[in-house]
């Protein structure tokens, strides 16, 4: 395990030469090969502050882009549990520039481990390393992670602006008018919807799409110091599947997915004795752990939706990322990841075209049958669990997770 400091060789950021024109720059691609290049320096409004948003900026602005953030949260608070970031997403951060950053934040892992529901274990899949001399997993505090994006956005020149939400977008062929919330205006060249979900950017432009689905399961997060040993995400199958992540050196989180096919939504007080009744069948260690859950506000709990939008994830200069277009469940720990991968190929497709649209699509056409296939295997185990589909085998459908995100995106 590697919790702490790592270094990391940041891809390079370009230098501007102009504004408003199509313009020779030299960029360097993520291996830092330069490679020249005709693009032109966009205006780019950014939806949504979370981890695609901030990472989107991020991309944009190391291509030159002059980028605006807005986030609907006047605090930009984020719950306070952990995140599973895999190989993939290491990687990912490499090519963003971040990684350092992130590495001191997290706690770094080789390997995962199946366990049975009665705590025997059947598995350690060791992981593979994307990024020589890094760590192949890594679990980090939500909190740190949007520090470290959020930081390196605005070292790089971002402009956040909380507590705002877009009230109106009026697009033409040369760019999109926003109307804000607060009451002020601005027009862009292209707008990024980040915005989750929920996203209220993929109802303004993209009324006919796929909505969200609850799945008929939820999941529960606690955070705990980490147990002595806990050196691998452990992962134990059954109709309540539990997982233990280690998060920084002192720090690890638990989650536990349940069957709730009534979608409720519960009250904060209460919450503690409801995650350690939902958990009172799971192995012994899982039982003893459950013991120390006394704490209902720091029980995260959320409902597990999903969605693929299979038609078009663009309507004229608008884009969509992320859980915007794509939502999956946790059960690959892939959500976030895909995120921050679409975020890079936006911004790669964009300096590789001149027109937004074009982009769009090729942007897409990277990114869709790799998304799709989180998603629907991510849904497979969801769905097994709760009685809606087979039982899926968590080791193999775990070793061929990795598989995939390990390919080039």
């Amino acid at each position: 395990m590697i919790c702490g400091k790592r270094s990391c060789n940041p891809s390079g950021n370009g230098l501007a030469m102009g504004m408003g024109e199509e313009w020779r720059r030299i960029v360097a691609d993520a291996d830092g090969v330069p490679e020249s290049r005709y693009m032109e320096k966009l205006d780019i409004l950014v939806i949504g502050g979370g981890i695609g948003g901030l990472s989107a900026a991020i991309a944009l602005l190391r291509k030159g882009h002059r980028v605006t953030v807005i986030e609907r949260d006047p605090e930009w608070s984020v719950y306070g549990v952990g995140i599973i970031q895999q190989s993939n997403v290491v990687r990912a951060m490499d090519q963003l520039g971040v990684l350092e950053a992130f590495l001191d934040a997290a706690c770094g892992f080789d390997a995962v481990e199946i366990y049975l529901p009665d705590g025997t274990r059947v598995a350690r899949i060791p992981t593979p390393r994307l990024v020589e001399g890094r760590p192949s997993n890594v679990g980090i505090g939500r909190r740190a992670l949007q520090k470290v994006l959020g930081d390196s956005a605005r070292a790089l020149g971002a402009e956040i602006r909380l507590g705002v939400t877009v009230e109106l977008l009026d697009q033409d062929e040369t760019g999109v008018f926003v109307r804000f919330s607060d009451g002020s205006d601005g027009r862009y060249d292209v707008v990024v919807g980040a915005d989750g979900v929920y996203s209220q950017t993929r109802r303004m432009v993209l009324p006919q799409a796929e909505s969200p689905e609850f799945t008929g399961q939820s999941v529960w997060r606690y955070n705990f110091p980490r147990a002595e040993g806990l050196d691998a995400l452990h992962v134990y199958n059954g109709p309540t599947g539990v997982g233990l992540v280690p998060m920084s050196a002192d720090t690890m989180y638990i989650y536990a997915t349940t069957p709730e096919p009534d979608n409720p939504r519960y009250p904060v007080d209460g919450l503690a004795a409801a995650m350690r009744a939902r958990l009172s069948g799971a192995a012994p260690a899982i039982r003893e752990l459950a013991e120390h859950i006394t704490d209902d506000e720091g029980v995260v709990y959320r409902p597990l939706e999903g969605m693929m939008v299979h038609g078009p994830w663009h309507a004229g200069r608008v884009v969509l990322l992320g859980d915007a277009i794509h939502a999956t469940t946790p059960h690959l720990g892939q959500g976030a990841g895909m995120a921050i991968e679409d975020a890079l190929v936006l911004a790669e497709e964009l300096s590789a075209h001149t027109a937004p649209e074009e982009a769009f699509a090729a942007y897409r056409a990277r990114r869709y049958e790799r998304c799709r296939y989180i998603v629907e295997a991510s849904l497979a185990i969801c769905h097994g669990q709760i009685g809606k589909g087979p039982p899926v085998d968590n080791h193999k459908a775990t070793a061929e997770m990795f598989a995939v995100v390990s390919q080039p995106i």
